[in-house]
């Protein structure tokens, strides 16, 4: 069928109720209209203030793509036979399943009267029929040479078709101008006009609102060359629809040339000020459009050149946070941090880009250079200064002071040692002396330093430890070739190395802009749990935590973490599983980042021994990795310090004697070390008395008996045979678990209604690995302390009745207590 043929009038434009298409010009009155006399208004800043406009009619239609509907095509009559064969009673109408294109109507089927596609171009007038005896629920598209008729089910659907093909045509429409513009204040109107159609279109749908943003975009990333106004002037006149919808890639990329070129704009508080924060608040994944991201990081950049700097920055992050203590929108700590972890890593892209051509973390970490292997284009040189001579004499071991004198009256030592201040020492920086071991072969002539010059980022190791690197060489498995850990790649410890990177300058105002918002998310109370887990795992580039300003900066986040009570906060200070780093051992004494005597490390290990349930395996931990930092910070008078030296020989950690006697030195050095050291030694000889074998083998503490009574009880006598204690229905609470770990013979645990919980259980988890009979029922005890007695193996009875036991943990304690015979979790959650 031809839709361009040519006839005379046709009836059915007669008694029109809707106004003809044709008969409304392509731009739209604009809802606010230039002052007249005004001639220093700039164009384009109307629109900025324009509200919402919305459709008269309260009814609102979803955008239709495709249909099935009735089709009739009347020709325009030429002769009076065809008068009568188009007429009403001969019409002939024919099902279709219609698609809405972008560019015409096409049938599923095209045959009969949709054998060829109808063009929006062809169309010349889009009405709905209503006058008597009319057709019911008909749409009517007229073309050269005939009309068009489309018969709905129902009036929802023929006015959901209207809206339709009405929003496709002049979609199309404006697409055909402003693909070709002339002159841009003319493109500016379209734009206007454009941006109002889609505002007052009863159409409501996704689609309605980005395809004015996409014809845009695409009207930008063809004209490159506009000038700064011409941007300001398109910003206005689509920001109308950026209220309530994410701006396109390309728009994107338009935005970010705006914050770079023009950052002290009024554009960029005015109009992307919102449009960020929808985006933060609404955002769900940056991964699938990293351009957003990229807007953001840009915006936030642009804010950071006004003149109050990062005061501006500050009072945008409180803004996304709200007045009160809780955020209520929860995507805005996650994007936010995804901007500062994006920005803080194209800090050091230029380096990182050249790893194939800069020495590799094996190689750094071996002390070699192969240059012969590497790209041209990157500068290498190697400094190759003469080794200095190696050191006559015995070698010499560093120690931290010279052997304390004796104490005039010692305490009593319960360790086997004739003479702790004669034989022992502790650990220095500074003092050496001769040992009387064998003396090690002779060192290797040390490594030359290497400098690597990459894109104004210079980064200078120097290796002066042949030792230590024989040593960690020698532990590597034969055949290993995989990237050395993260933080051990860099620095073993400071004395070993000296790490330095430097940035051009615009990589240090962006590192310092986005390490502060760090600052201030760790100042947010309810921020600090999330953000403390998203950083738990180091996601930062090597290069970065090699760079001392960067860790120095950040140094303040993990104060924060580890001056927070909670658990789930400064638990994230270790490594997210075994066998990696965490930003406890970053920022410990021979970490890359440690520069402060270990203050930091102090109080982490404080907060951590606070809340670590597993204190024996804590304390070995320090104890095979960083005994030597512990007991300088006890020389140094660290309270903190002393207390984990003496927790340290009170659960007998140290099995070497002459280590025991180093810690012993240590604790003797000061007054403080020395008062812990004689309540410790105080405390061996009360359990000692103890647990001396003799007593009863049963024990039930009468009702109502408190911590206090339990402890003064064991204080009196030796209970070394007991296997039996009952402290049912007494006020016993978790702190009795302190003197409950000290019966080395204790089988047989009664705890019935009692407020003893998690934390004792924990406890006891630790210490009474022989228990073999245990009740909970009525206890406050919940999964975080049940799931503790997984390490419990010899317990064959157990007693949850009437707790928080939950079915999970019940399967879990099952799989892993193998002895395990009588259970009761009646009243539970398991039952």
């Amino acid at each position: 069928m031809d839709f361009n043929s040519n006839g005379g009038g046709n009836e059915l434009h007669n008694n029109q109720f809707y106004q003809s298409e044709e008969s409304k010009p392509l731009l739209g009155e604009m809802s606010l209209t230039m002052p007249e006399g005004n001639n220093n208004t700039k164009l384009g800043a109307g629109p900025c203030k324009r509200t919402l406009l919305h459709c008269s009619s309260g009814m609102r239609y979803k955008l239709l793509q495709e249909g099935d509907i009735q089709v009739c095509v009347v020709k325009h009559p030429r002769t009076f036979l065809s008068k009568i064969l188009t007429s009403k009673f001969l019409r002939r109408w024919e099902p279709h399943h219609l698609t809405l294109t972008d560019s015409s109507l096409a049938s599923a089927t095209p045959t009969g009267y949709m054998e060829s596609a109808l063009s929006y171009s062809t169309i010349e007038d889009l009405q709905l029929l209503a006058w008597d005896h009319a057709p019911k629920y008909c749409v009517q598209l007229s073309f050269p040479g005939g009309t068009v008729l489309l018969q709905a089910a129902n009036s929802y659907l023929r006015d959901q078709w209207f809206h339709s093909l009405q929003w496709k045509k002049k979609i199309y429409k404006y697409r055909k101008v402003l693909n070709n513009p002339s002159r841009w204040e003319v493109v500016l109107k379209e734009i206007r006009a454009l941006v109002d159609m889609a505002l007052t279109s009863p159409l409501q749908d996704e689609s309605i609102h980005q395809a004015p943003l996409h014809i845009i975009s695409t009207l930008l990333a063809e004209n490159t060359n506009l000038s700064a106004q011409d941007h300001e002037n398109i910003i206005l006149a689509i920001a109308p629809l950026l209220e309530n919808n994410h701006p396109s890639p390309d728009l994107c990329e338009f935005f970010c040339k705006h914050c770079r070129e023009r950052p002290r704009s009024m554009v960029v508080i005015e109009v992307f000020t919102p449009v960020v924060q929808r985006i933060l608040k609404h955002n769900m994944d940056f991964g699938k459009c990293p351009r957003l991201r990229l807007f953001t990081q840009e915006y936030i950049l642009a804010l950071n050149e006004l003149n109050a700097g990062m005061e501006v920055v500050k009072k945008f992050v409180h803004s996304m946070h709200g007045p009160t203590g809780q955020c209520p929108h929860p995507r805005v700590l996650p994007n936010l941090v995804a901007v500062c972890l994006a920005a803080i890593y194209s800090c050091y892209e230029d380096f990182i880009n050249s790893r194939d051509n800069s020495p590799s973390l094996k190689e750094i970490r071996n002390g070699c250079q192969q240059q012969s292997d590497r790209k041209p284009p990157m500068p290498l040189r190697l400094l190759r200064p003469d080794p200095p001579p190696p050191p006559g004499g015995a070698p010499l071991l560093p120690l931290a002071a010279e052997p304390p004198a004796p104490s005039p009256s010692p305490p009593p030592l319960l360790l086997s040692s004739s003479s702790s201040s004669s034989s022992s020492s502790t650990i220095s920086s500074d003092t050496t002396i001769p040992t009387s071991s064998p003396p090690p072969p002779p060192p290797l002539s040390p490594p030359p330093p290497s400098i690597v010059n990459s894109s104004e980022i210079l980064v200078e190791l120097e290796r002066t430890n042949n030792t230590a690197n024989a040593r960690r060489k020698a532990s590597t498995p034969a055949g290993g070739d995989s990237e050395p850990n993260l933080i051990d790649c860099l620095l073993v410890s400071p004395q070993l190395n000296a790490l330095s990177i430097q940035l051009p300058a615009q990589a240090e105002r962006v590192l310092g802009c986005f390490a502060l918002i760090l600052k201030m998310l760790s100042d947010y109370d309810d921020w600090r749990p999330a953000l403390a887990s998203l950083l738990q795992p180091i996601p930062y580039p090597k290069e970065a935590l090699a760079h001392a300003k960067f860790t120095k900066e950040l140094k303040y986040v993990i104060q924060r973490f580890a001056e927070d009570p909670r658990q789930e906060v400064h638990s994230c200070l270790l490594s997210v599983r075994s066998g990696k780093d965490g930003w406890f051992q970053l920022y410990s004494p021979g970490g890359v980042a440690c520069d402060d005597d270990g203050e930091l490390f102090a109080s982490m290990v404080h907060i951590l021994m606070g809340s670590c349930y597993k204190t024996k395996k804590f304390l070995l931990s320090l104890a095979e990795n960083k005994l030597g930092p512990c007991m300088l910070l006890a020389l140094r008078g660290n309270q903190t310090m002393v207390e984990i030296l003496c927790l340290m020989l009170e659960y007998n950690i140290m099995e070497n004697k002459d280590t025991q006697l180093q810690i012993i030195s240590t604790l003797e050095s000061t007054q403080v070390g020395l008062l812990m050291y004689e309540q410790l030694c105080d405390r061996q000889r009360e359990l000692k008395e103890l647990q001396r074998k003799g007593g009863p083998t049963r024990l039930t503490l009468p009702s109502k008996s408190t911590d206090a009574d339990l402890a003064r009880l064991l204080s009196s006598g030796s209970f070394g045979n007991l296997e039996n204690l009952s402290l049912a229905f007494t006020n016993v609470t978790s702190a009795c678990a302190e003197q409950l770990i000290k019966l080395p013979s204790l089988k047989q645990l009664n705890l019935w209604s009692t407020q003893f919980g998690d934390a004792g259980l924990r406890l006891l988890s630790e210490h009474l690995a022989c228990l073999q009979v245990l009740n909970l029922c009525e206890t406050p005890v919940t999964d975080a302390g049940l799931l503790a007695l997984s390490s419990m193996k010899s317990l064959c009875s157990l007693n949850m009745n009437s707790t928080k036991l939950t079915a999970d943990t019940y399967q879990d304690l099952k799989a892993k207590l193998p002895n395990l015979k009588e259970v009761d979790v009646r009243y539970t959650e398991a039952w």
